[in-house]
């Protein structure tokens, strides 16, 4: 072998010592979201996987089929854990059902980010997330104008167990109550998120009762499920929604649906990434990162500030 092609190949088995070194030391953070089933958890994984691009971390995006697989998600969790990443993302589905898990990663210095919906717990270096009490609240002052201030209204929630859930129904009932008296709040009711189930709660409130005047749908699936409500019983009230979607979108621009709260889930995603990698190298980060909402209707959909948090 000549002197040249040793040097050539020396300089080859370096090249490939370096990149699998490089490889070795990109920390991994792998995010547990809440699920799949929603475009809103997309925009979130684009968002992740800017900001892995952007600080040099390795990231993995997982969640359960629906936003109902409590069980699913913790398991995902400890998986995640097993494999000792240097930081996790994690949205709770329960907020007190992942606290064991959550103690582990602490005992085992693996610093955990709260994104989307937040734990009973101060584990959580940081929550990435929606001021969802507030976004709410702004949710029952539209409905309450749009019916004129007085009427009954219903809500169709995700769920009574999440950050978000919790905060969505209260935010939207304690303003109601404190800001609008003449508007009764006469059901709250769960659909998992899952639009075919939101379709059948909202088609009974619309039966039960025939006075309604509005229904706040708490989430994209929820929201979904009562604009088709709507279309399958031919009703006629005030639908206010939250997140964005195809379908919601479509139903504001026809007019079934007044209008929605959409929240920033491409900067969820990446505020979640990037105080993860902040944390790991010692720098302090809020106990909450606050990532902004926005109220939406025909009037704005194509503005441009507002079309770059919506998505499909």
């Amino acid at each position: 072998m000549s002197r040249k092609t040793v040097l050539a190949a020396a300089l080859c088995v370096a090249a490939a010592l370096a990149g699998s070194a490089g490889a070795q030391q990109q920390q991994y953070i792998p995010l547990i979201s809440k699920g799949f089933q929603h475009q809103f958890w997309q925009a979130v994984k684009a968002g992740a996987e800017q900001a892995g691009k952007d600080y040099n971390v390795r990231i993995t995006f997982e969640g359960p089929e629906t936003e109902a697989m409590v069980d699913k998600q913790i398991d995902m969790l400890s998986s995640a854990l097993a494999k000792h990443p240097a930081a996790i993302g994690f949205a709770a589905l329960d907020s007190q059902a992942a606290i064991p898990l959550l103690k582990k990663a602490q005992a085992a210095k693996i610093p955990v980010i709260a994104f989307d919906s937040g734990v009973d717990s101060d584990i959580p270096t940081t929550t990435a997330t929606t001021d969802n009490k507030a976004a709410a609240a702004l949710a029952a002052d539209k409905m309450a104008q749009l019916i004129g201030g007085a009427g009954e209204v219903a809500l169709v929630v995700h769920d009574q167990t999440s950050r978000t859930g919790i905060d969505r129904r209260d935010g939207f009932v304690d303003r109601m109550k404190a800001a609008h008296p003449n508007v009764k709040v006469v059901s709250v009711q769960y659909g998992a998120g899952d639009h075919l189930k939101s379709t059948e709660i909202a088609k009974s409130m619309l039966q039960a009762y025939p006075n309604l005047k509005g229904i706040f749908g708490a989430n994209e699936g929820s929201a979904a499920g009562v604009v088709n409500a709507l279309r399958e019983t031919h009703r006629k009230i005030v639908v206010i929604g939250y997140d964005s979607g195809k379908q919601q979108k479509d139903a504001i621009r026809e007019g079934i649906e007044a209008g929605a709260i959409t929240q920033n889930p491409v900067g969820i995603g990446y505020k979640t990434v990037e105080a993860a990698v902040k944390t790991l190298k010692g720098e302090k980060v809020p106990k909450v990162i606050d990532t902004g909402f926005y109220w939406y209707d025909k009037t704005n959909i194509d503005d441009p500030k507002i079309a770059a948090v919506l998505y499909d």
